[in-house]
């Protein structure tokens, strides 16, 4: 059962179209990751998703009720601002009910509720910042890159964390991550996107696909390859599209 669909968006800055047509949907307590190269619309998508900016046309359609959780990619705090965990817990509207010590707990996070934001670790930054995203149990979660700036071990850890709070909160998750190694495990479908949706499925259907492989596909010499995907072709809903022109050099 969907919670929220996505039909044919179509989101412009300015004159340059940042994603074309664009179809999803996410079901209920269902891991989906959205990879793409730098500039393809990833990080476009998930503020469309939250309202955060305007759409060109198509039209998102969500399930009543649907309560959204969201951690964003970056979030700069001034080191000479004093905000407490607890303090940032409680932020925008300083509940004094909220049940901070409990969903710290839930995060792999105890007695750090005085401690200040800008003298947490990167790896308890982005645990708070999620902990502060699912304190009142949202339906829907979205993370923008939430293992940016930590190691493959925290990395590692972060996506173990995910897949816990699925099972806990019974919610749906929605991520943006670079991380393909770590995202064909911990997802239950994968979007490939480039502007448009290159390709949607499986993590195995989507590691098979061509438009995949041209897209972070690995050389003859077992190297990464860098990659030219010349759009010439045309997508079904939940599938691959295969008559298209790939150019890959190995690095």
């Amino acid at each position: 059962m969907s919670i929220i669909n996505v039909e044919n968006l179509t989101v412009k800055h300015g004159v340059n179209t940042a994603l074309s047509n664009v179809s999803m949907s996410i079901d209920k307590a269902e891991i989906v990751t959205v990879v793409g190269p730098n500039g393809s619309g990833k990080s476009t998508l998930i503020r469309a998703l939250i309202g955060a900016i305007p759409t060109l046309k198509g039209r998102i359609v969500k399930d009543p009720g649907l309560s959204i959780g969201y951690v964003p990619q970056k979030l700069h705090i001034d080191p000479t601002l004093p905000l407490t965990v607890a303090r940032f817990m409680r932020l925008p509207y300083q509940d004094k009910n909220a049940p901070i010590t409990q969903t710290l707990e839930m995060v792999g996070l105890t007695n750090i509720e005085t401690r200040q934001m800008t003298s947490l670790s990167g790896g308890q930054f982005q645990r708070v910042m999620v902990a502060r995203a699912i304190m009142h149990k949202p339906s829907l979660l979205i993370l923008d890159e939430p293992t940016q700036g930590l190691d493959q071990r925290g990395s590692a850890a972060f996506y173990q964390l995910i897949e816990h709070l699925r099972t806990s909160l019974g919610c749906a998750i929605l991520m943006v991550s670079h991380e393909l190694h770590v995202v064909m495990s911990a997802s239950d479908r994968v979007i490939c996107l480039n502007g448009h949706v290159c390709c949607n499925g499986t993590p195995d259907v989507v590691a098979s696909a061509p438009e995949y492989r041209a897209l972070f596909g690995t050389g003859t010499h077992g190297a990464l390859a860098l990659y030219r995907h010349d759009h010439n072709h045309t997508h079904d809903h939940d599938n691959c599209d295969h008559s298209h022109q790939d150019k890959t050099q190995d690095v």
